[in-house]
């Protein structure tokens, strides 16, 4: 984290010395960083950071495609004449641990349509979650698992 605001400090540098305060200038100054921390590797530039930098996009990917396929699955039951519906509330075991993975895992449940994340245990170990369609929740609870649950471990462990 502190390699990615360092990166961030560098960008903002970039574009305070370029004196064009752009998005694109800033994206620009940030792979700049990016690029002037590997060449130093030591003691920020470790391929610790890029390798994170790439996980966190697998993640961002993944989430995109699931809001894509589940939207459009919403869609179809929504527009479907005969709406088979089951909704229902299943307990979610969680294997992320820290509050920051936990809110992260919550929050993309809750942002992937057809499914809201309710409440978590109070001994942290539990997710609650409302599926619009709850007919196998099994299937459901390996989906979060082997998906997001998995890239965040992977993102930021």
């Amino acid at each position: 984290m502190t390699v990615f605001l360092f990166n961030l400090l560098l960008a903002i540098a970039w574009v305070a010395v370029t004196g064009s305060a752009s998005l694109l200038n800033l994206v620009f100054g940030f792979l700049l960083g990016t690029l002037a921390l590997i060449i130093i590797r030591e003691p920020f530039g470790s391929t610790g950071y890029l390798r994170r930098a790439r996980r966190v996009l697998s993640l961002a990917a993944l989430f995109l495609k699931e809001l894509s396929l589940s939207a459009w699955k919403v869609t179809v039951t929504v527009l479907s004449p005969d709406m088979k519906l089951k909704p229902g509330i299943f307990a979610f075991p969680l294997t992320v641990t820290t509050d920051f993975e936990i809110t992260l895992l919550a929050n993309l449940i809750t942002l992937t349509p057809g499914t809201l994340s309710v409440d978590v245990s109070p001994d942290r170990r539990t997710l609650y979650v409302h599926a619009l369609d709850c007919s196998d929740p099994e299937a459901t609870k390996r989906d979060i698992a082997n998906g997001f649950e998995r890239k965040i471990m992977e993102a930021f462990r």
